[in-house]
């Protein structure tokens, strides 16, 4: 059956034939679940004619749209149409109609044909979209690699895949010579931000590459897509591929991280390691930002060995990492009890000229914290305060804890007079676990006198620790038990 133009010069083709009720209805079912389109009530410098006209397109049944455009007496400027189509991809069976009628006016530019082509395919209108195709060729226009790039895209965010490489197949049919430009713009529209379907374009790829020879963007999308799906043993033959291809070069560094980042994420960091010493000597080595991703991938993997032969290549590259970055090689080695590492670290850091934080002396007091490190901290202690970096409040509740627990209660004293001194707050947590830690020393007469200053300042002393101290006053017999019911009293008194 032969196809009926999209358009005549001397007349409108009806919508479609359907019952006009019917096509109504869709209109409406469209309204109701519009697509997240650009609108004309967001564009400020819309022209004043052109938002005329788009209220007309969003405000007026389909049936109605011709006369209540005639109504205007606009014959409206090709500037002036694009504007409006621009902004009325919400309302496509109006927008259409408003397209036709134009075209009875007036020649209408390609990137005009353009932009309805595009309307009809983001509003999934595909055989509209492809009669637009059609009538563009018919009438005379010269079809450009935008009509099919937009095709694409349409078809690929409606999940339609097969459908885009059809249209990339049936190009040439309409003037238009598919070369590795088009096949990119096809590969980057199936590996979409969205897509799952590298698998899908690089089947195609494998078929076209013997008519079209591929570039290095042809790789990088497909590396890209790859990253994304974390398909390891496909990224390695694509790499290789590449490298064979279009050989070495530091403008083709976005597919060379998408393939390290595919290694990294997939545990084979030591391969990924090989191939940086590799693009170091053929002058690729990435920049820093694949090596901060790269290292916050293997924080997550708590891999400190692969993070250290990763900073190692940075500093013999002489790449100076970033404080964020310092940072996260600190957390990771101190997590993992590397701590002459971590020191190592914050010396150097100066000398790079980075300067630790609050953030950077905290990792390392926590970690030393974590792992009983007595004189350490005490001394780790000291050195944040003389740089004028101290501990956070919950550093220094586990910090004084930790040291009555070790046999060190001078320094967890030091510490809670520290943050009396300094006016550190909340107090809550470091004054319970000083209260333990003289509970668990036996240092009674001491604690009933902290507990009760405690009560007049207002500090909050917990439930549990209520219990624990009970339990330690109990062991003094009567005495130490009517003690303890004075400070009970008290502690529910204030």
């Amino acid at each position: 059956m032969e196809t009926v133009p999209f358009r005549h010069p001397r007349q409108i083709i009806p919508l479609s034939s359907q019952p006009l009720q019917q096509q109504l209805s869709q209109h409406r079912q469209i309204e109701k679940t519009p697509k997240q389109f650009r609108s004309y009530h967001d564009a400020l410098d819309l022209s004043p004619r052109a938002r005329t006209l788009c209220e007309i397109l969003a405000r007026v049944f389909p049936a109605e749209v011709e006369t209540a455009l005639s109504v205007t007496g606009m014959n409206p400027e090709p500037e002036v149409v694009e504007e409006v189509l621009k902004f009325s991809y919400g309302s496509p069976e109006a927008t259409l109609i408003f397209f036709k009628w134009v075209g009875l006016k007036q020649k209408l530019w390609p990137s005009t044909w353009n932009l309805i082509i595009d309307l009809l395919g983001k509003n999934q209108m595909f055989e509209r979209m492809w009669d637009a195709i059609r009538s563009m060729k018919l009438d005379g226009y010269v079809l450009s690699l935008t009509t099919f790039v937009s095709v694409f895209g349409s078809y690929c965010e409606a999940g339609r895949f097969n459908e885009a490489i059809t249209a990339f197949n049936m190009m040439e049919k309409y003037g238009v010579k598919p070369d590795v430009v088009v096949l990119n713009s096809l590969l980057n529209a199936i590996c979409g931000e969205d897509s799952q379907k590298t698998e899908l374009a690089v089947e195609f790829f494998e078929k076209i590459k013997t008519q079209i020879p591929p570039d290095a963007d042809s790789f990088a999308i497909l590396l890209q897509g790859l990253e994304k799906e974390r398909n390891v043993a496909k990224a390695k033959t694509m790499f290789g591929e590449m490298v064979i291809r279009v050989g070495w070069s530091p403008e083709n560094m976005s597919a060379y991280e998408a393939f390290l980042n595919t290694l990294v994420q997939g545990s084979e960091s030591d391969e990924a390691l090989n191939f940086l010493h590799v693009m170091k000597g053929k002058n690729c080595l990435p920049g820093l930002k694949f090596f901060s991703k790269t290292l916050d991938v293997l924080n997550t993997q708590n891999d400190s060995s692969h993070a250290l032969s990763l900073w190692e290549i940075m500093k013999t590259s002489r790449l100076i990492p970033n404080l964020t970055m310092y940072n996260t090689m600190i957390a990771l080695l101190s997590n993992n009890n590397e701590i002459a590492n971590a020191y190592q670290l914050l010396d150097e850091m100066p000398f790079n000229g980075i300067f630790p934080d609050s953030l950077t002396y905290n990792i390392i007091f926590q970690s030393l914290i974590n792992n009983k490190k007595v004189k350490e901290t005490g001394n780790f202690f000291l050195e944040m305060i003389k740089n004028e970096q101290p501990p956070t409040p919950p550093n220094c509740a586990s910090a004084i804890s930790m040291l009555f627990d070790h046999d060190d209660p001078e320094m967890g004293f030091e510490i809670w007079f520290f943050m009396i001194k300094d006016g550190v707050s909340p107090l809550d947590d470091s004054a319970n676990a000083l209260l333990l830690g003289l509970a668990s020393m036996g240092r009674l007469t001491e604690l009933r006198r902290y507990a009760e200053q405690f009560f007049h300042k207002g500090i909050r002393i917990y439930e549990p620790t209520m219990g624990k101290l009970k339990f330690a006053f109990q062991k003094e017999g009567r005495k130490g038990l009517d003690v303890f019911n004075d400070l009970d009293w008290k502690w529910r008194s204030f």
